[in-house]
């Protein structure tokens, strides 16, 4: 295990930064255990990291960060249960990789994959598509370092259900009930994907969203704001596009952009070179686009002298991850982006109410600005997932100041 003094840790965009005092290297479940044993003997508080793309202050401690790079891989495959075992700090774009070579890939990706998958488990990543979860909800088992130094496997690891309690609060648990050492996600096949990238105007995308999502496997859109344009990404395995209906008249309505197929870890995410902050909420399906017409007309009238990025609207199906997003509700989720260039702050705090009045919940590792007592009513497990974390980090050894602030645990130990 390698240690270093006085890191200066920025994430991706640029738009969190700050100095630990140390950062810790493991290479082994066991060497993890043993630092936070020691960390905890000293009251110390230690934050895991990944590859920094969450915008939210999940990893900022002034004490220690323990990076999971030295942690990668696919350690176990079962084709016939579909599933495998990888290691926390393993991308996602080398992850589809290693998944392609056995036959098999993750059921969606998202937006990008950039990603460690215990970030992306952790936070609630998701893609499109109305009958595809989050990546979270692929999370069947696994193993965790607890706030005490113990080891501690669950779900399928443990011998018991893939949807376990302690699973389903690992699911999306913020780095807050532990060190994740292993993942068992559940996999499918590998697969091919045909995309169509279409250009249109957004009217027609709206008087036309419900119908296409239903028709194909991955369905999303951007809305370019100075423009009034949006881009629509159509993506199905070989045979779906060609069924046509929904897709012709997509296609008659607007500009073929960007056509492709290949394997699903190639097609699904988009690259992206532009660093930017995004503010992120899921919504009820049926409120969704009601929703996203009250921001564009916000946008329209008062932001769109400002906001040079588009916006991006998707579908999530429900899933039982006590944190989770989309936990029991078909979801649609509209997202603000931003160039780091450029200010955000008055742009998403003038948008996030109307976000909450239609049921919204923030993405964990976006922009938002809300704590405990608003976190806690949108979510119905919210005081058994804090119960867990408390049996599981009695002395919150993984509690920064965010977290006590997002979960309501005030009365845990301040950051040393």
């Amino acid at each position: 295990m390698t240690e270093e003094r006085n890191v200066r840790f920025t994430n991706w965009s640029g738009s969190l930064s700050f100095t630990a005092s140390r950062q810790h290297a493991p290479q082994t479940e066991e060497e993890v255990a043993s630092l936070v044993r020691r960390a905890a003997q000293r009251g110390a508080v230690v934050r895991p990291v990944g590859s920094g793309h969450s915008s939210t202050p999940l990893v900022e401690t002034s004490d220690e960060l323990l990076s999971l790079d030295n942690m990668r891989g696919v350690v176990a495959v079962d084709k016939d249960a579909r599933q495998v075992t990888v290691l926390p700090g393993t991308g996602l774009a080398d992850l589809g990789e290693a998944l392609a070579d056995a036959g098999l890939a993750m059921e969606n990706l998202g937006d990008v994959d950039y990603q460690a998958i215990a970030g992306a488990i952790g936070t609630g990543t998701h893609g499109t598509g109305e009958r595809l979860g989050n990546l979270s909800s692929t999370l069947v088992g696994g193993r965790l370092v607890t706030g005490t130094g113990e080891i501690v496997p669950f779900g399928v690891d443990a011998g018991e259900a893939h949807d376990s309690e302690l699973t389903r609060a690992a699911q999306v648990s913020l780095g807050a009930l532990g060190v994740l050492t292993s993942l068992t996600l559940r996999v499918r096949p590998a697969y091919e994907l045909h995309r169509h990238n279409v250009m249109t105007h957004i009217d027609w995308v709206l008087d036309h969203f419900d119908e296409l999502a239903a028709s194909y496997r991955h369905v999303d859109f951007y809305w370019y704001p100075r423009s009034d344009r949006a881009q629509v990404r159509v993506l199905d395995e070989p045979g779906g596009l060609e069924r046509g209906g929904s897709l012709d008249d997509l296609r008659m309505n607007g500009r073929l952009k960007r056509e492709e197929r290949g394997p699903s870890y190639e097609i699904i995410p988009n690259a992206r070179e532009i660093e930017f902050d995004e503010m992120e909420y899921m919504l009820p399906r049926e409120a969704g686009l009601a929703a996203f017409r009250e921001v564009r007309d916000r946008v329209k009238t008062k932001h769109r002298a400002n906001v040079a990025w588009r916006l991006l609207v998707r579908t999530i199906a429900p899933d039982r991850g006590m944190l989770s997003t989309a936990f029991e509700r078909e979801t649609l989720t509209i997202a603000l982006l931003q160039n780091t260039t450029l200010d955000y702050r008055a742009y998403f705090e003038d948008v996030e109410p109307i976000f909450l009045r239609h049921g919204g919940r923030p993405h964990w590792g976006k922009k938002h600005t809300r704590a405990a007592e608003e976190l806690g009513r949108m979510y119905p497990h919210w005081d058994r997932f804090l119960q867990l974390r408390r049996e599981l980090d009695p002395d919150g050894v993984f509690l920064n100041d965010y977290l006590r602030s997002v979960l309501g645990e005030e009365g845990a130990r301040d950051d040393q």
